[in-house]
């Protein structure tokens, strides 16, 4: 362990409070986010997995970030997370509820490969990980097929919303982790949420904080209203050329 486990625990802790997300963490929680970060900082050597290296700040950074996250699902949920890089926001969630089983899915296979270690490492049976690209699972047998779809960091919303939607069931959400852009991208969205078969339902903000360090931004919520045409998703190369 190249940190002290005992002061990371108590600050972990800490910051969770200090977020009204303490009743989430358990002692079995606050061992596995212990070792998730010995884990992230050793293969970080070789992947490039986060630009966050410090301990304390991946806690605010990644943990508090996808624990406000883990905090609205549904209980039972089944989710998607595309684009899960470096297993965030679906390792943090796997660890935080038990209840809900997790596909994580990126085109990247060392990425891919580092989420399903990690998830051993940390015996986690909740979550499994695949290398896929999200356009190509929406016409599998997974499309239309999960509760929630969650995207962090992932794509402008007009190419994000093409690639998330056809995997949500009717009655489903896509929850999309956005930064400072997000109105700006909603409005361009609009149109393309529509056809797609979605609704905002909300843009929630999020803000947390560490006692030093301020971390604010919004989820957006839409829900899947109607069935994806069958015209979506389109090949990447159409939908990023031209976005709906």
């Amino acid at each position: 362990m190249r940190f002290d486990e005992k002061e990371f625990g108590k600050r972990l802790r800490s910051v969770f409070d200090m977020n009204s997300l303490g009743a989430m963490l358990t002692d079995d929680a606050i061992e596995k986010f212990t070792e998730l970060t010995d884990i992230l900082l050793t293969e970080n050597e070789k992947y490039n997995l986060t630009a966050i290296k410090e301990p304390d700040k991946i806690i605010l950074n990644h943990y508090a970030d996808c624990a406000a996250l883990a905090a609205v699902l549904p209980r039972g949920a089944s989710i998607a997370d595309i684009g899960c890089g470096a297993g965030f926001p679906s390792l943090p969630i796997a660890i935080l509820r038990k209840d809900i089983d997790i596909l994580g899915v990126d085109s990247t296979a060392k990425r891919i490969a580092y989420v399903n270690m990690a998830a051993e490492r940390l015996s986690l049976a909740n979550i499994k990980a695949i290398t896929a690209r999200a356009e190509d699972l929406g016409r599998s047998e997974r499309r239309e097929s999960f509760d929630i779809v969650t995207a962090r960091a992932v794509a402008a919303m007009r190419v994000l919303c093409e690639l998330c939607l056809p995997l949500v069931k009717q009655g489903g959400q896509m929850i999309a982790m956005k930064g400072k852009n997000a109105e700006s991208e909603l409005a361009e969205a609009k149109s393309g949420i529509g056809i797609l078969g979605g609704k905002l339902r909300e843009v929630r903000e999020i803000s947390l904080t560490d006692g030093e360090e301020l971390l604010s931004h919004p989820l957006i919520i839409i829900d899947k209203q109607k069935k994806t045409p069958a015209a979506y998703p389109r090949p990447y190369a159409q939908i990023s050329k031209k976005p709906l």
